[in-house]
């Protein structure tokens, strides 16, 4: 079954990537395969042997909640096979349980001969990614102990221990090594099928990741199924009601980002140990709370889903910054960027185990916080806050850069992050002609985000805090803040705003859609927002499907380019907010179209990012090669697109 593509299922923090035939060849790069758990992978290989070959695949797999595909021994047409495998598995948090029903296609009994190769490379995902580094791990030893229903695979390096266990119902017949290179062992059965009789063997795989709870046992993929099945159903609920004349797909492409929503939820812990629930950001290599990620997946859901701002807003007070440690970026106040749990973190070979390099998840906290305010009429949260609250909006002026520059700025990290806005890629704050612009960098969005914060917060502490003084003094810096940014980022020529401002004070003159953001968040006025939503319309923004992070024609443009030129369902979501605030309702309704036409092309789910191809050039969206599925706020832009039409017709 050559071509059929790879299942992914997810849940409670733990996902899984099978192939067609349900297996796992231990694949690095772009595209990984495995069972994951905490930023480990801890099932590296998972090979099914029927009669001593390969199945054939009858159906490949495929499903969401499950994964199911129908395999048979090599046959003819002369010979068919002797018995078919009905094979099913699911995910829990921590946990592959698999289903295989062996059904006897012949009058007479048959014996079925299975083998099982299993293994555990406990890889962190920073050492999958196809960028060629490569981590020293001195002291590093993998195991693996045989007990009589399986196998356990275990893997230390000083402080660390990870553990997997695979576990089979009926105990497999032997269980033994395969070489002596790694830790790959054999399970063995024979299973006795009577004529046209069937029997079933059930397999988990428990991941008992360093520093977590063991996961809770599950007994069957269809146990697994059932509990996902109801806590999605009371997550998702009943459709969201449509506004009239609401646009073909829309109300698909809402279920559609529910559901992913539903599955994308991580446990996080509050600021008093309470457990949550939050957005984290995506598959395959995000699946953790993100700062930045997590506030717009919520922002977009708040009208829907208030829970998952209030878990949000908890877990990210609960992880905000209380030290200076430039190693990781923390600042008192700064709100966290990404949060890992894996070895290379734990070891701090990376900065992210809680890695601050954000310049715009602080003010977009103290957005979501007013937001969830006015949208619930809930002061509870936002009077319980008021601290972390105070807290975020003290490092806008201190480390941000507010007091000293008079804009919210970020240094390159090279440990890190280069560029600490949404466009985070290397490269992607550039110059008309390709040059990254160097730091301390004020990107032109960021500053929108700080003055909506200045605003709603002013708001807070009149009206909830009793703090009439501290309301004057940042209303006043939102309304300084609103003047100097149109003087300083504002661009005669091309009529439009940079980029951003370098560490020189020189305007990045790319022509790019973080402009869209400017008028969502209000700092832009009526006169000046109208010119840019009108600008982002232009074919050389617009594809068709949405507009592009760079207008095409410029020289550092480029079509597949992760921010320098495709289209991100987010970022377009906020601009079409920011075009139906300003009442450009026609641009707003255009811009709303091409995601739901785009979702339509992907089965209602849209993709993180997609190229930045027009419809001139090819009739379907063209797929971006690394783009991760499912990603939160993709999900939630469909959400987004609601919010906007809702507010049009209202």
């Amino acid at each position: 079954m050559n071509g059929a593509a790879d299942t992914t299922l997810v849940r409670a923090g733990t996902f899984a990537v099978l192939g067609p035939d349900g297996g796992v060849g231990g694949r690095r790069g772009t595209s990984p395969d495995g069972l994951f758990h905490r930023d480990a992978r801890h099932l590296s290989r998972w090979t099914l042997t029927v009669d001593g070959a390969a199945p054939d695949v009858l159906v490949p797999s495929g499903g969401e909640a499950s994964a199911l595909c129908v395999l048979t021994p090599p046959g003819t047409r002369d010979e068919p096979a002797a018995y078919t495998v009905f094979r099913e598995q699911a995910v829990d948090c921590g946990v592959l349980t698999e289903c295989l029903r062996l059904v006897n296609n012949r009058p007479v009994p048959v014996t079925a001969v299975l083998s099982l190769t299993a293994d555990a490379d406990f890889a962190d995902q920073f050492e999958l990614r196809s960028d060629k580094r490569r981590y020293e791990k001195d002291g590093a030893r993998h195991s693996a102990a045989v007990h009589p229903d399986g196998v356990t695979f275990t893997y230390e390096r000083g402080d660390w221990l990870s553990r997997t266990a695979v576990c089979a119902s009926p105990a497999p017949a032997a269980v033994r090594p395969v070489g002596e290179r790694d830790t790959a062992h054999r399970l063995d059965w024979h299973l006795e099928l009577p004529a046209h009789g069937a029997a079933e063997l059930l397999l988990s795989v428990t991941a008992y990741a360093h520093g977590a709870p063991a996961p809770a046992l599950v007994g069957s993929p269809a146990e697994a199924v059932a509990e996902q099945a109801a806590d999605t159903s009371a997550f998702t609920g009943a459709p969201l009601p449509m506004p009239p004349g609401a646009p073909g797909g829309l109300a698909a492409a809402c279920a559609r980002g529910l559901s992913d929503l539903a599955a994308l939820r991580v446990p996080a812990t509050g600021p008093d140990g309470e457990r949550l629930r939050v957005p984290a950001a995506g598959i395959p290599w995000f699946l953790t709370l993100f700062g930045r990620d997590s506030l717009f997946t919520s922002l977009f859901a708040l009208p829907y889903r208030p829970e998952l701002a209030e878990g949000t807003l908890l877990a990210l007070a609960a992880t905000q910054g209380t030290v200076h440690d430039a190693g990781r970026g923390e600042q008192p106040g700064r709100i966290v960027h990404e949060i890992r749990h894996g070895e290379l973190a734990h070891f701090r070979q990376v900065p992210y185990g809680r890695y601050y390099g954000s310049v715009d998840a602080t003010p977009l906290f103290l957005v979501l916080l007013d937001s969830y305010t006015e949208a619930t009429g809930d002061r509870t949260l936002v009077a319980r806050l008021e601290r972390e609250a105070r807290a975020a909006v003290s490092w806008m002026f201190r480390d941000g850069g507010l007091d000293d520059s008079g804009y919210l700025v970020y240094t390159p990290d090279p440990q890190g992050l280069v560029n600490q806005n949404w466009k985070d890629s290397e490269g992607a704050i550039c110059f008309l002609d390709g040059t990254q612009a160097e730091g301390p960098i004020a990107v032109a969005e960021a500053q929108g985000y700080a003055y909506d914060a200045l605003v709603r917060t002013a708001r807070t502490a009149r009206s909830v805090w009793d703090d009439p003084a501290y309301a004057d003094r940042l209303e006043k810096a939102a309304a300084e803040l609103r003047e100097r940014f149109l003087r300083d980022f504002w661009m005669t020529g091309p009529d439009f705003p940079a980029l951003a401002l370098d560490g020189r004070g020189r305007q990045v003159d790319s022509l790019a859609s973080d402009a869209g953001h400017l008028l969502w968040s209000g700092i832009l006025d009526g006169r000046h927002a109208e010119r840019v939503g009108r600008r982002l319309l232009e074919p050389d923004f617009f594809s068709g499907w949405a507009v592009r992070t760079l207008a095409s024609g410029q020289p550092a443009y480029h079509p597949l380019s992760y921010h320098r030129g495709t289209s991100w369902p987010h970022d377009n979501a906020v601009v079409l907010l920011g075009l139906a605030r300003c009442g450009l309702d026609d641009e707003a309704r255009t811009v709303a179209l091409g995601l739901l036409e785009a979702s339509a092309h992907h089965g209602h789910r849209l993709p993180e990012v997609m190229a930045g191809y027009s419809r001139a050039q090819h009739p379907r969206p063209v797929p971006y090669p690394h783009s991760c599925s499912p990603q939160a706020w993709a999900a939630a832009t469909p959400l987004a697109v609601l919010t906007a039409l809702r507010g049009m017709t209202d």
